[in-house]
């Protein structure tokens, strides 16, 4: 199993350019709760721990975790109120995103609501996106990547949205104690040009990850392919050509895939991604491309199923 770690929302998607006729829409999301579902579309045993509340909005993201067949044993129920997103997509299928969650149930998890000890069953935990970052949400989950680092495999999507977290300097600061806790990183280079204003390049940033206790960095850049760093070196696999829709849950597919791909080949552990070879490296990246390019021919997140990934890659 693994556990999924952040926030469950509901995105308000807009219509796509200036003038655009297309209705507004509402859908259940969240970078980690479809990193949740893709896993369990990927074949994967999945669960998620995050504050989703009670209201309506709530009542749709649970629903949805069940249908999928994410286990919800570790969802908080609240009374706050659920985090919407507004989602516009341009015309080149990109989105930008707005929040509006302050004191939202997806931001007000305590170290009480944290489960006192994790069955074996869980072989790893992600932790992504702005829920590192707010408080109390973010120390509280940092103590969970601290309390099981070395245990599991600890894999950490930043999933940059300055929107919400504001002061860069308080995100690395946040994130830093994640980064310390990982054994995987998975990040996009618009994350890392974000994040340091465009200062470090996409290997300064992956050499700095390791540097601080990361077994593999793998950076995405959309439709030019994904490069993994490890101990093995460095290892680039190109992006495939199709008609984008959109990019929404592009990384979202990408991180499940990572981790899916991972389970199936029997090393999703720390020692084994640590010795993960060139050619595995480059299977897994090919893995988590193919699933992502089907994610971008659709509109909105609807990551693909294992069999589908499997018909891509053949």
């Amino acid at each position: 199993m693994i556990l999924v770690c952040g926030e469950a929302l509901v995105d308000l998607f807009a219509g796509a350019g200036e003038g655009s006729e297309r209705p507004a829409r509402i859908v259940a999301g969240g970078s980690p709760f479809n990193v949740a579902i893709g896993l369990a579309r990927l074949g994967v045993e999945s669960a998620f721990l995050g504050g989703v509340s009670r209201d309506g909005f709530g009542s749709i993201l649970a629903d949805l975790l069940a249908r999928e067949g994410v286990n919800g044993r570790y969802l908080v129920r609240t009374d706050r109120l659920s985090t919407i997103s507004v989602v516009a997509t341009g015309k080149d299928g990109h989105p930008s995103y707005s929040f509006h969650g302050e004191g939202a149930a997806d931001r007000s998890l305590v170290p009480a609501d944290l489960p006192p000890v994790l069955p074996d069953a869980v072989r790893a935990l992600t932790f992504g996106s702005y829920t590192m970052a707010v408080e109390p949400v973010g120390s509280t989950y940092a103590l969970l990547a601290e309390r099981e680092r070395g245990r599991r495999v600890i894999s950490v999507d930043p999933n940059l949205r300055p929107t919400v977290i504001g002061d860069m300097a308080r995100w690395h600061g946040a994130a830093e104690r994640f980064y310390r806790a990982a054994t995987l990183i998975k990040a996009s280079d618009e994350d890392i040009r974000i994040a340091w204003g465009g200062q470090l390049t996409i290997a300064e940033a992956a050499s700095y990850w390791l540097d601080l206790g990361a077994q593999l960095v793998v950076v995405t850049q959309g439709g030019q392919g994904a490069t993994a760093y490890s101990a093995a070196g460095q290892v680039a696999v190109p992006g495939h050509k199709v008609a984008v829709q959109d990019t929404v849950g592009a990384g979202d597919t990408f991180h499940a895939a990572l981790l899916a791909r991972l389970a199936h080949t029997g090393r999703l552990e720390p020692g084994a991604i640590a010795t993960l070879d060139r050619e595995a490296l480059a299977g897994l990246l090919a893995y988590a491309m193919a699933a992502a390019a089907i994610t971008v021919t659709r509109r909105g997140a609807d990551l693909p199923t294992a069999a589908e990934v499997e018909a891509a890659l053949r």
